[in-house]
């Protein structure tokens, strides 16, 4: 890799290769593996590592071993089936994954514009309710790596009160398969504003809690202040978005730049950094919470009454769920009409959840700002009832080509402050 003050150029290698050229020198150096473990990487992750005494001269990232196979196995699902799968790719920002794919199929069907309103307002509520969960999950486990455990119990504990909101609205605490083409799987139940309400207003002191804990701490600003390095150019040569990119100076927030799901009809500010470090990514990751908060609360202003799923019978599920008798979820209404009012209306519910709806041919992108940066949904169709591909970029994927750039030249203990920094998730890596 060379690096310079205007531009990097990253290129990869056989690792075969690497070990050859480490043994043709004369210098006594030691290659390591560092994972693939849970605990210090983030999942699965895999760093192959140079060392020369503490300082990390090689840096290489070794990923496949979470094996999910869920972009193939959509070929064999249908559309509204997708769901299920992509929300457990990063299991940390299922919402997100959903509204991704929910985008890329709403623009295929060309229904983009037929959303109801109240679907759009909730479907922006549940992800900032998610990016604020995810970023608690980034600074528990920062802080579980660096020994941190006060840290790391506080940021698990914030993070179970989006959770209990989100298990309210959608049934699960993760994978929830919430958002689904058309809409939402069913609107807000009975007390579920309140609880929110109840969250604003809580919120504010627990993310101050955290940032007294760190954000002027000797031993944390010592392990994250003019670590892992990575200015701008370098962010942009190696596809880096996300609060990685905006520590390093840029203002890059795709509900700013190419709104969606009515995001340019809210006021929050995009929290931004020049110092392109660990403290700095730590730093825009709390900004952004406070600012979630602000579009949290003008989410409930927005919500006026009205369906949260397309009026299209051929492509919306009924959305009116209610607990029934057996114990499963159910729109009694709906149920009344094709078992007793219209012999139509229950084939029609037959085909459609046993075959699923037809998809125009063709292919469409759409992106989405996940709590870890740019992550959009590439969605082809060959006019059938199922996917005949779909490929995601996911942020963690594209961020991890940055583990070099960051690491090399540091110490050991900067590797795990570096990768810390990025956040990765490996199910949205091992797709």
């Amino acid at each position: 890799m060379t690096v310079t003050e205007d531009y990097i150029d990253a290129s990869g290698g056989d690792w075969d290769e690497v070990i050859e050229r480490a043994q043709a020198t004369s210098a006594e150096r030691l290659v390591v593996n560092m994972g693939p473990q849970h605990p210090s990487t983030h999942g699965v992750l895999r760093l192959i590592l140079t060392l020369d005494g503490e300082t990390c001269t090689e840096a290489r990232v070794g990923i496949g071993y979470l094996h999910t196979g869920i972009e193939k196995n959509m070929e064999y699902r249908t559309w509204t089936q997708g769901t299920t799968f992509v929300t457990r790719m990063d299991y940390l920002t299922p919402l997100f994954n959903e509204t991704a794919y929910c985008l890329a199929v709403e623009r295929l069907l060309d229904v983009t514009d037929r959303i109801p309103e109240r679907a759009e307002v909730i479907r922006v509520l549940v992800m900032e309710l998610n990016r604020i969960a995810s970023h608690f999950v980034a600074m528990a486990t920062f802080g579980m790596e660096l020994g941190a455990t006060t840290v790391m119990t506080n940021g698990f504990r914030e993070r179970e009160m989006v959770l209990d909101i989100l298990e309210l609205i959608t049934g699960l605490r993760m994978n929830h398969a919430y958002v689904r083409p058309g809409g939402v799987a069913q609107d807000l139940p009975p007390g579920a504003v309140g609880k929110i309400r109840e969250l604003l207003k809580e919120m504010p002191k627990r993310i101050q809690t955290m940032r007294k804990l760190l954000d002027e701490n000797p031993v944390y600003l010592a392990r994250t202040r003019d670590v892992a390095y990575l200015n701008l150019p370098g962010c942009m040569a190696l596809g880096v978005t996300g609060p990685l990119l905006r520590a390093s100076g840029l203002a890059w927030d795709l509900r700013k730049a190419k709104p969606y799901c009515g995001y340019e009809n809210y006021e929050f500010d995009v929290p931004v950094s020049d110092g392109g470090d660990v403290y700095a990514r730590y730093r825009v990751r709390m900004a952004e919470m406070t600012e979630s908060l602000k579009i949290i609360e003008q989410c409930l202003d927005k919500l006026q009454p009205g369906p949260v799923m397309i009026e299209d019978a051929k492509i919306g599920w009924p959305a009116k769920l209610a607990l029934g008798p057996d114990g499963m979820g159910n729109s009694p209404d709906h149920i009344a009409h094709i078992m007793s009012g219209s012999m139509e209306a229950l084939i029609h519910h037959f085909k459609l959840v046993t075959e699923g709806f037809r998809v125009p041919a063709g292919q469409a992108y759409a992106a989405v700002e996940s709590a870890k940066g740019e992550l959009g949904c590439h969605a082809v169709s060959d006019g059938g009832t199922r996917p005949y591909r779909v490929h995601f970029r996911d942020p963690s994927f594209t961020h991890l080509q940055a583990v070099a750039a960051m690491c090399e030249g540091g110490t050991v203990a900067d590797v795990i402050a570096a990768v810390a920094s990025i956040d990765p998730v490996m199910g949205g890596v091992d797709r």
